[in-house]
């Protein structure tokens, strides 16, 4: 008796109904001709509900109830939670299914009403974007079935804490794996690179057929071969390549709920999966006050998943970046040149010349790319028509602070340090690109 009480449920209509019956007797002092109408219409609702509750209640198991998550959440994407229920009963049942979603979503009026036909299996699918890393606690799965006269709901309770932790973007990882390698990369919005000479890797001398470059004819070869012959050449593999990721107060800033450091982690995954699959190696580390979360650029097998770890217990409280022990940390390091994507932010052109003497130093060991961002917010009050005072003096301080952006560029270049300079949403995709072109062009 304990546990039917404890998962019984009154609703509305059982409330709605009484009320009615409340009227009919209080009217009935006044119209005596009610008083034997109320007396019988109490009497069906008691009959309905002892009814209803002996449907709801006969058996132990009216209803079964799964909830099927990832093994990971990917942050910062739609992930798909999938709820299966199936009806014991001999009946259609109404359902109403609340499912205790982490607190980090803070929703907190979550509920799926639905129909479910007698001994029947249905699939209920949501999803769900995290935008911070770490474990999420799933709570209970409740599911509350009423019956067709809907006065009282039995409660089921499935799933209890379940455990799930968020990882840096994987499915951003499954949507570029081949992106770097098909023809297709204009779709994406990935420019071709007009590829400058060649690279230094020989690899073999063949034959010559229509089309070779004619600038690649070797003559010693064709005059033994009494033929002509052209050498061949590959892209330069295990370049060391290090993905270095300011974790800053300038990366706190969130676009789109993301922070900053969220988006340069998901790049970083992304990135760091492009550069093994092109036979470079990838390694990377953090820094604010200390250089920290340090992997070793290789090319092993256990590579991804160990940059993939790294990246997940990435945490900060968001000091400031110190540029000096970043400097002699690389120099300390990383003994030969390598390509250094070093992703931070910069908002004027003065916060860049306080660290541009460090990032000089590091250029003329290092081939140096600067990735910062637009703030597209800023961008959007650019684009809105200004109509009062007020307005149009937002409006010039945004638009100087976008030409501060285009500046830093400038200083950058002029000093012989690539940068890229992209909004948030498009960051991985830039990046890939800017890595690409480098290896196009061979400058490495």
């Amino acid at each position: 008796m304990k546990k039917v009480l404890k998962n019984l449920y009154l609703n509305n209509r059982l409330f709605n109904a009484l009320g009615v019956s409340i009227t009919l007797f209080v009217l009935s002092f006044f119209f005596p001709f009610l008083y034997s109408p109320a007396w019988y219409f109490l009497i069906l609702i008691l009959t309905f509900l002892v009814f209803d509750l002996l449907i709801l209640f006969q058996t132990q198991q009216g209803i079964s109830a799964t909830r099927v998550c990832p093994e990971k959440l990917s942050n910062g994407d739609e992930n798909q939670i999938t709820l299966t229920i199936q009806n014991f009963y001999t009946f259609s049942i109404y359902l109403k299914v609340i499912d205790e979603i982490p607190f980090q979503f803070q929703v907190r009026d979550f509920q799926i009403p639905l129909k479910l036909k007698a001994s029947s299996v249905k699939d209920i699918a949501y999803h769900l974007r995290p935008v911070s890393r770490g474990e999420y606690l799933f709570g209970a799965l409740n599911v509350f079935a009423s019956s067709p006269f809907q006065l009282v709901s039995r409660r089921f309770v499935f799933a209890k804490d379940q455990t799930v932790p968020t990882y840096p973007s994987y499915i951003q990882l499954r949507k570029y794996d081949l992106m770097a390698f098909s023809n297709h990369l204009f779709q994406y919005g990935v420019k071709k690179i007009r590829k400058i000479g060649h690279t230094l890797e020989f690899e073999q001398i063949k034959e010559y057929v229509h089309g070779d470059d004619i600038r690649t004819l070797n003559w010693k070869a064709t005059a033994k071969k009494n033929s002509l012959m052209v050498n061949q050449f590959q892209d330069e593999k295990s370049q060391s390549v290090y993905m270095i990721i300011d974790k800053g107060r300038v990366m706190k800033m969130p676009f789109n709920k993301l922070s900053l450091l969220d988006y340069a982690i998901n790049a970083s995954l992304v990135l760091s999966n492009v550069i093994l699959k092109k036979h470079d190696k990838a390694g990377m580390f953090t820094f604010s006050k200390k250089v920290e979360n340090r992997v070793a650029a290789e090319k092993r097998s256990s590579q991804m998943q160990l940059i993939m770890e790294n990246l997940y217990n990435i945490k900060t409280d968001f000091y400031e970046s110190d540029y000096s022990r970043l400097y002699v940390d690389i120099k300390k390091n990383i003994t030969h040149r390598s390509l250094l994507m070093l992703y931070t932010n910069f908002e004027t052109l003065d916060s860049l010349h306080r660290q541009l003497p460090y990032l000089k130093a590091i250029a003329k060991s290092h081939l140096l790319v600067v990735v910062f961002f637009q703030n597209t917010e800023l961008d959007q009050l650019i684009e809105q028509k200004s109509e009062t005072v007020q307005e149009v003096y937002d409006k010039i301080i945004a638009e100087k602070f976008a030409f501060e952006k285009r500046l830093i560029v400038n200083e950058l270049k002029k000093y012989g340090i690539f940068s890229v300079l992209t909004q948030p949403e498009n960051l991985t995709l830039d990046t890939l690109n800017k890595y690409l072109e480098i290896k196009s062009r061979g400058i490495l």
